[in-house]
């Protein structure tokens, strides 16, 4: 094995246990003993020793090269003639964050760099494509017509899971997206969408996750029909007016951060079993429509088993509500997650006790605790709840199947330790309840929350109270 050129260049002429000699390459001037640690020592094949790593079935190779970042399994065409063409046949292609990065680390950021390196990549490869996961970086750059080829591509590809992320301006999202007939997983975020007002593609679409996606206002009223969704997930969209959806396998539904109206309606969703809904805009005020279409999900409860929402949304479940909402006690729901929930807000507590008490077969609560943003709270809300709470008829039944409650950030108010008093009182089936105060409470607040806790009478004799570090 020879390194260098020239006179200098030096060759190595034998080795022994624990050392290299190491001499001058015209053969004049002797050899140097060089002692190398066993863990250094390198073993080089002969030429006609088999190559094991490009004798694996190429089923185990594909497997290999799916575990590596992308640009790593680009550059195992260097390893020999037999592996430059095997990333090319990859059915995962996932050009994601970490991705974008190491290009601009590697100064592939010049004026057409990223599309350079997309565009290498998609030429080269041959064979289907069953996922593509492609983030956008930060740059100023038009790239509207290169997406448009690139999704023509994919469509043609068989792709099966689709990954869109932007961190760049706004781009328009092509029409022509729901000609990806075999797409099972969809996830957009930071684009401009504009379907069809009868949107009927995507016929086998089972995940949909959409964030930051402004739907324009010309999209108002669009129905769209996707008979194989089971979880649809929107965050921060924007202009969804009047959608409506059939989905009638549609098993999770998250709407969260809704800057404007929710006018969202689902239609024939019997197998809804799990819905999320949380940090809506206005929700109290809203306009009569978005009321109305909250309504008809709500009814929707008696097949669900897993609830989650937040203090503002228990606003919507006042007492001249809960009756057209709840006209039956919701009998499937098992698990009931109330975040963001202000125990000295009137409206709120009284949505919550709404909820406990139409949930007759509720197993687990999980509550997170938050201080109302405005001064003297104490004074305007904290008496009105505590009245509430101690009132005889607060909580006109029990709580028969409550195993487990979960408190998060607990201030140690009145109404909060009210509150944990009147669910130790209507659970006798309680085994555990947790309690995690706030990293604001100091040592004479958690004392006076355990103390308190202890002395409350309590109706499970199996109960255990768990008090852990405050969360900060």
């Amino acid at each position: 094995m020879r390194t260098g050129t020239g006179p200098d260049r030096f060759r190595i002429l034998g080795t022994g246990t624990g050392t290299t000699h190491i001499g001058s390459g015209s053969g004049t001037g002797g050899s140097i003993a060089v002692p190398v640690p066993k863990a250094d020592k390198r073993r080089f094949l002969p030429c006609g020793e088999e190559d094991r790593m490009s004798n694996l079935p190429e089923s185990v190779i594909s497997l290999i090269l799916e575990w590596l970042p992308f640009r790593d399994a680009v550059r195992t065409s260097t390893l020999s003639k037999d592996w430059r063409y095997k990333w090319t046949t990859m059915t995962s292609l996932v050009l994601d964050e970490q991705f974008s990065k190491k290009v601009k680390r590697y100064g592939d950021f010049s004026h057409n760099g990223f599309i350079r390196s997309v565009n290498h990549f998609m030429i080269l490869h041959s064979g289907p494509i069953s996922k593509f996961s492609l983030h956008i970086p930060e740059m100023q750059l038009d790239i509207f017509q290169e997406i448009n080829q690139w999704m023509v591509f994919l469509s043609r590809s068989g792709v099966r899971e689709l990954v869109l992320t932007n961190s760049s301006r706004r781009y328009k999202l092509p029409s022509h997206l729901s000609s990806f007939s075999e797409l099972r997983k969809l996830k957009l975020e930071n684009f401009t969408f504009m379907p069809p007002l009868k949107f009927e593609g995507l016929p086998n679409l089972e995940d949909l996750f959409l964030k930051d996606i402004d739907f324009r206002p010309g999209s108002c009223g669009i129905q769209a029909n996707l008979p194989e969704l089971r979880k649809l997930s929107l965050y921060s969209c924007t202009n969804v007016c009047n959608f409506k959806i059939h989905a009638q396998k549609l098993e999770s539904l998250v709407v969260e951060t809704f800057p404007d109206a929710m006018l969202l309606r689902l239609l024939d969703s019997p197998c809804l079993t799990r819905v999320a809904i949380r940090n809506l805009k206005s929700i109290v005020d809203s306009v009569p429509a978005e009321r109305r279409n909250l309504a008809e999900l709500l009814r929707n409860l008696p097949k669900i088993q897993c609830l989650i929402v937040d203090g503002q949304f228990c606003k919507l479940l006042s007492a001249d509500n809960v009756p057209k909402w709840f006209p039956h006690p919701v009998d499937s729901l098992k698990h009931l997650s109330l975040h963001n929930f202000q125990h000295s807000d009137l409206d709120q507590l009284q949505g919550a006790l709404s909820l406990l008490r139409n949930s007759p077969y509720l197993e687990t609560l999980f509550m997170n605790h938050t201080v109302p943003r405005v001064r003297n709270y104490d004074a305007h809300y904290v008496g009105p709840a505590s009245d509430h709470l101690e009132s005889p008829d607060c909580l006109d039944g029990t709580l028969k199947h409550l195993l487990n409650v979960e408190l998060e950030t607990v201030e140690g108010s009145r109404p909060e330790l009210l509150f944990i008093k009147l669910l130790l009182a209507h659970s006798p089936s309680l085994k555990k309840m947790t309690i995690q105060p706030s990293g604001t409470t100091d040592y004479s607040k958690r004392f006076n929350i355990t103390k308190n806790v202890m002395q409350y009478p309590r109706a499970s004799t199996k109960v255990e109270a768990i008090y852990l570090d405050p969360k900060s």
